[in-house]
């Protein structure tokens, strides 16, 4: 069995930690771990489980390489999409990859940015799962319903499958209902809420999505055969892929499957295993600890008469008086405020930044590097400081700046300079000045993280001022 990650989401709803260049799938939300390693991580204990393939963005492959290290996990390809185009071309991409060579494992195709908090019952849940697959059915993880819920899809289960423990046959997918007819789904006991979890063959994939929809798989077919490996990353042919609609593993395969009355290709598993997709700030207060009041806090936080919110505090002290059903974020550079019951919203906020330009959508004031990550402490007209974190081990590229100087203080570590033909050993306390139009490279020669200050001064201090002459991370090379 194949792993398949879906780690290409951006995660609006959890604006502002969640953001263009750091979603929600790489947030250490609930314990520290990320989403997308707790998602690793619970494949360990799968019996048969070859190394996953991750299918990710162009500006988060950094992020995945660096959280699959953390995890000691190893990757059979970690594909970068030239564009999202939802999870079906993506599924593609990743069922032709592993079908090279004749091959024709069984894949568990999963979103990078679900919790799931009994690891053991979506154990148990997969292992029923893969034998339906093996046998050539589309297969999907239906949510026992907790409540009339209007954010999730559902899934009308059929007759039950011969062996009844293994899960029912799919009469249709449903899209997400009203309060009124969520009520009557709960009522009927014959729906589940939809994971967005799938397994199947991936010959069975790739058949079936050629049937509905070959617009799609002759797309990712050509953006496979002419795509190219590049360092740790396999990279699709990016005109070829871009010809590919965008549409949904629910959409594109499953819905008409299931509609089509294909003599039960498609079955749904019942899976308890406290899933959330954390889809929207009201769901992390649900699943959060709560306190005897109700609320969910993390972070540097006073509350006096708050009940039933949530308060994260990830830059500064917070203090709320007198809120009920609140939900209060607050990060280095943005704070939200929002009644619980209307955090929907935040995605139309995000619209308006993005439209307005605001940097504030698409990254933190923490900017992660293959290398480490910087943030911007502050800044005014012609200069800019900025705090690096460089990680054992690790190095800048080779680089040097059209428009501005730089001064590195250490503050924690020992840092390795070159600066045009000079090398320098530096230490706590000590610093370097690397003047305007130098070649230069900062490196972590040591087994601890380097911690620098830097100053930089100069007419211009856009980050796309750096022509990079050698790079350890395959980024774009000018010289």
């Amino acid at each position: 069995m194949t792993p398949v990650i879906l780690a290409g989401g951006s995660g609006t709803r959890l604006w502002p930690l969640s953001r263009e260049y750091h979603p929600k799938q790489f947030l250490g939300l609930m314990d520290g771990r990320s989403l997308f390693q707790e998602t690793l991580a619970r494949l360990n204990g799968i019996a048969t489980v070859a190394n996953p393939i991750v299918v990710a963005s162009e500006a988060h492959r950094f992020l995945v390489a660096d959280q699959a290290r953390q995890e000691n996990a190893s990757l059979s390809a970690l594909i970068i999409e030239p564009e999202g185009r939802n999870t079906a071309p993506a599924l593609a991409l990743a069922a032709l990859l592993a079908a090279r060579n004749g091959a024709d494992p069984v894949l568990l195709a999963m979103p990078a940015d679900h919790l799931i908090r009994d690891a053991s019952a979506f154990r148990r849940a997969i292992k029923a799962g893969a034998t339906l697959a093996r046998h050539g059915r589309l297969v999907t993880f239906g949510i026992e319903p907790t409540g009339p819920e209007t954010g999730y899809g559902y899934i009308r289960k059929s007759k039950p499958l011969e062996n009844k423990d293994a899960g029912y046959e799919v009469e249709s997918f449903v899209e997400k209902p009203d309060l009124p007819t969520a009520r009557k789904y709960i009522r009927s006991g014959r729906y589940l809420w939809n994971s967005g979890i799938f397994m199947m063959r991936a010959a069975v994939w790739l058949e079936q999505l050629a049937r509905h929809r070959p617009d799609i798989a002759r797309a990712c077919r050509h953006a496979i055969a002419s795509g190219h490996a590049d360092g740790q990353f396999f990279r699709p042919d990016a005109d070829a892929f871009r010809a590919s609609p965008s549409d949904s593993i629910d959409y594109a395969v499953m819905e008409q499957v299931a509609s089509s009355g294909s003599g039960g290709l498609c079955a749904v598993v019942p899976l308890e295993a406290g899933w959330s997709d954390l889809g929207a700030w009201s769901a992390v207060w649900e699943v959060g600890d709560h306190d005897d009041q109700g609320n969910v806090v993390q972070g540097d936080v006073y509350l006096e008469g708050v009940k039933d919110s949530l308060v994260i505090a990830r830059g500064r002290l917070v203090a709320a008086v007198g809120l009920q059903d609140a939900v209060v974020v607050e990060t280095g550079d943005a704070v939200l405020v929002a009644n619980r019951s209307r955090v929907q919203g935040v995605k139309q906020v995000v619209s308006k930044l993005k439209a307005d330009q605001r940097k504030e959508q698409a990254d933190q004031r923490r900017v992660h590097r293959p290398w480490g990550w910087y943030e911007v402490l502050d800044g005014g007209d012609g200069f800019q400081v900025k705090r690096l974190t460089i990680n054992p081990g690790s190095a800048l590229s080779l680089q040097k700046h059209r428009h501005r100087a730089e001064h590195w203080v250490v503050v924690k570590g020992t840092a390795r300079v070159l600066k045009g033909k000079q090398r320098l050993l530096l230490r706590e306390n000590q610093s370097a000045y690397v003047p305007k139009g130098s070649r230069h490279r900062l490196e972590n020669p040591g087994k601890t993280p380097l911690e620098i200050i830097e100053v930089q001064s100069g007419s211009y201090l856009g980050e796309d001022d750096i022509q990079r002459f050698a790079d350890d991370y395959d980024r774009h090379l000018q010289g």
